[in-house]
C-alpha cells in the first residue's frame, strides 16, 4: 500500500501531531494526496516547550488546521507511578482524548505517524494504538525513518533533520515517580545543553544527578566544553556525569 492508496480510502482523516519528523511528513502527504486532514497536538507537561512550537509552525508551513489539547497527566496514578507500563497508560489517555475531539470535528480515522523502523518491543505505548484503531500508514506504505528524513527534505520540511526526541518522562529510570519538578528540570536542562551546540541527545536524571548520553562524535566536544556544562548544570543537580556509552 502506498500512501496514496491509503489516502485514496480515506479522504477524511484525524493526525495525532507531535511535530516530529515522520508526523510532520505525514502531515505533507495527507495534504498533498488530497485529503482532507486535521492535526491535533497533546500538549502535555512530558512535552518541552519547543515542541509544540514545531507543531505550530509546520503546521502553518502546511496551511493545515491545528487543535491543541492541553492533558495535565500529572494527576494519574498509572502515569506518575512511572511503572514499566507507563507508556501504554499515556499513550492511551493521550490518544483517546485526540479521538474524541477528532470525532467531534467529524473525523472517524485517525492517524499517527509510527514508521517501519519503529519496533513494537520498543515502544509499549503502540499496544494502546492497536487497542484504539490508530492507524500508521507511513508503516503501511513501508517507509523507514530513512526515507521519511529523505522524503521531508525533497517536501522542504523544516523536520527533515529534526532529531528524534522521546518524551520527558524517558529520562526518569522506571519505579521514580514523575513530579513536575523534575519534568521541568530536565528540559531546562537539555534546553541549556543545546545552547552549547550540542544535538540528539538524553540527560537522564540519576537519583539527583545528571547523567548526558552524547552521540559519539560529540564527546569529544563535552569534554573540550567540560567547565561551560558544569556551569550550566550544576545549578540543576547534585552531579554531573558523562556517559561513555552512546545511546541517545
Amino acid at each position: 500500500m502506498t500512501l496514496q492508496d491509503f489516502f485514496d480510502r480515506h479522504p477524511a482523516v484525524a493526525l495525532a501531531f507531535s511535530g516530529g519528523a515522520d508526523s510532520a511528513y505525514l502531515l505533507y502527504a495527507a495534504k498533498a494526496a488530497g485529503a482532507q486532514v486535521h492535526a491535533y497536538f497533546a500538549d502535555t507537561p512530558l512535552q518541552p516547550r519547543f515542541e509544540l512550537s514545531d507543531a505550530v509552525s509546520v503546521a502553518r508551513q502546511l496551511a493545515v488546521p491545528l487543535t491543541v489539547l492541553p492533558l495535565d497527566l500529572l494527576h494519574e496514578p498509572s502515569i506518575t507511578q512511572n511503572q514499566p507500563d507507563r507508556c501504554y497508560y499515556c499513550k492511551m489517555r493521550i490518544f483517546s482524548a485526540i479521538a474524541r475531539a477528532a470525532w467531534k470535528d467529524g473525523f472517524t480515522m485517525l492517524m499517527d505517524g509510527t514508521n517501519a523502523s519503529d519496533s513494537a518491543s520498543d515502544r509499549p505505548g503502540m499496544r494502546a494504538l492497536q487497542e484504539l484503531s490508530v492507524a500508521s500508514p507511513l508503516r503501511l506504505a513501508g517507509l523507514t525513518k530513512a526515507d521519511v528524513r529523505r522524503l521531508s527534505k525533497e517536501a522542504g520540511l523544516f523536520t527533515w533533520e529534526k532529531p528524534a526526541f522521546a518524551c520527558l518522562a524517558t529520562r526518569i529510570p522506571t519505579g521514580v515517580p514523575l513530579t513536575p519538578e523534575a519534568l521541568q528540570i530536565t528540559e531546562a536542562a537539555e534546553a541549556r545543553l543545546a545552547s552549547l551546540g550540542f544535538s540528539d541527545f538524553r540527560i537522564r536524571f540519576l537519583d539527583g544527578a545528571a547523567r548526558i548520553q552524547l552521540k559519539a562524535e560529540q564527546l569529544p566536544r563535552a569534554l573540550e566544553r567540560r567547565t561551560d556544562i558544569l556551569d550550566i548544570l550544576l545549578p540543576l543537580y547534585r552531579a554531573v556525569m558523562l556517559d561513555l556509552e552512546v545511546r541517545p
